[in-house]
């Protein structure tokens, strides 16, 4: 079993012995240790992923009063952001964990942040009377230090759990690794990517919200 992950050589184990071993009436088998600890955990995050998406939605429309900037947050987020996390745990080798998981959380929340300070300051921009082509390129121009602070502080900050590979790393790196590669994909991505869905869904009558 030595370079599986938990998850897949238990898997295995368990078809195996479905196969091969008949157990008498009355009698069952319960695989517990670490990997019951792990499927509760999965468990736990179906519910968990899905009531953290639909709070920042939620939170995202009760800030624009409107559906369609939420929408493209939470969409230019979805386009940018986990490819460069997916993409690491292949490259290394690093099988989908709740650790992962849980940096994959923690990636969505930093880079709803970074779409947040370009949309209103779009918005801001708008109000004060700016064109809306001028203010989607200013606002990609102008804020894109800011995003990069917000990004690359805990980009940088995990970047040394991320390239770790002592004894004790195996819980910590797959989350510091999908924050750290997904984040820099997002800065790559959405330099491009949020200017377009904006103009997108941009109307002259706007509730522009900031």
């Amino acid at each position: 079993m030595q370079g599986r992950d938990l998850a897949g050589a238990v898997d295995d184990a368990m078809r195996q012995v479905s196969s091969k071993v008949t157990l008498p009436r009355g009698y069952r088998l319960d695989w517990g240790g670490e990997y019951k600890e792990y499927t509760a955990s999965r468990h736990q995050l179906d519910i968990i992923v899905p009531l953290t998406t639909f709070l920042i939605f939620l939170l995202l429309f009760a800030l624009y009063s409107n559906i369609k900037f939420p929408f493209i947050t939470v969409l230019g987020v979805v386009l940018s952001a986990p490819v460069g996390g997916i993409v690491a745990l292949w490259l290394t080798g690093t099988p989908f964990s709740v650790s992962s998981g849980i940096g994959f959380l923690a990636l969505f929340g930093v880079s709803v942040q970074t779409a947040v300070v370009y949309i209103s300051y779009v918005n801001e921009l708008r109000r004060n009377g700016t064109p809306l082509a001028e203010a989607i390129r200013e606002g990609a121009i102008l804020r894109l230090r800011p995003i990069m602070m917000t990004a690359l502080v805990a980009a940088l900050g995990l970047l040394p759990v991320a390239l770790a590979t002592g004894v004790g790393t195996d819980t910590q790196r797959p989350f510091a690794l999908v924050i750290v590669s997904g984040l820099f994909t997002r800065l790559l991505i959405s330099v491009f990517l949020m200017p377009v869905l904006y103009a997108l869904v941009a109307r002259p009558q706007d509730r522009l919200e900031v």
